[in-house]
């Protein structure tokens, strides 16, 4: 018997947004899944972060619709995020308004229970992504919504946060929506991949996206070469779309070659 699909979080089918004359989606299909981390890539004004205003009820399209799982609660983090210095509000106080919870169970859970005392003025670009992840994380939600994460992080700090969400996503059970504009960035912490430009150019697994020819076409195929550092071995192959192509044992490839780097 085959294992039940994962049930559908949110699903967009068709949504188009236009503002004046100027069409910002065109018939855009997404769907997260529970437990599922899917990546939203595109180059900057893909409508990226309209298609989560939409996702969030923040914003109506022309066309389209959005369905959500009954009972549905969506843990938010914006792409920008800015606090006032003159504002003298810690960690604690800036978790607690509006929850009513203590916070010291979230702020664990993203490794940042030492910064409940700390001005939220003063915290470190990695700093402050782990505590906006603890406040969208209070209300137990069963979708997380990150706009750009590891904006403003440094490498070794998007490593820990891709891990990190990783870990969130397998204890809590939750489906993930990571919006990026670097496939490179989260080739390795994501399930699935669309890539939007106004449109849906293509979507499927990592590898399947970074050779597709309109990815290819936005981001060049350098980028796409870079990305072969991250291929895994597997017994299958896939299609344009992504789908999976189960091939012969014959046929199967091996461990891809190491890059040389020093060639580059």
């Amino acid at each position: 018997m085959a294992a039940p699909q994962p049930a559908v979080l949110i699903e967009a089918d068709g949504v188009t947004v236009r503002v004046g004359r100027s069409e910002l989606l065109s018939e855009v299909d997404l769907a997260v899944h529970e437990r599922e981390v899917v990546s939203l890539i595109g180059p900057n004004g893909a409508g990226k972060t309209t298609l989560i205003r939409v996702l969030l009820g923040l914003l109506r399209p022309v066309a389209g619709r959005v369905s959500r799982r009954p009972g549905l609660v969506i843990g938010y983090v914006p792409q920008r995020f800015q606090m006032d210095p003159i504002l003298p509000l810690t960690v604690r106080r800036f978790l607690t308004i509006g929850a009513g919870r203590d916070p010291t169970a979230v702020l664990a859970a993203v490794g940042a229970r030492h910064l409940a005392p700390a001005m939220m003025h003063e915290l470190s670009g990695g700093e402050l992504q782990r505590v906006l992840l603890a406040r969208a994380l209070v209300r137990e939600p069963g979708l997380l919504i990150l706009d750009e994460p590891a904006q403003g992080v440094d490498f070794s700090g998007q490593l820990e946060l891709y891990e990190l969400i990783e870990r969130i996503r397998t204890e809590r059970g939750c489906g993930v929506l990571l919006v990026s504009h670097d496939l490179h960035v989260v080739m390795g912490a994501t399930d699935r991949v669309v890539c939007l430009n106004r449109h849906v150019c293509c979507s499927g697994e990592p590898e399947a996206v970074s050779q597709h020819p309109e990815y290819q076409s936005l981001f060049g195929r350098r980028a796409a070469a870079g990305l072969a550092i991250y291929t895994h071995k597997h017994d299958h192959a896939h299609d344009l779309a992504g789908e999976v192509l189960t091939l012969p044992a014959e046929e199967a490839p091996g461990e891809p070659p190491r890059p040389d780097l020093d060639a580059r």
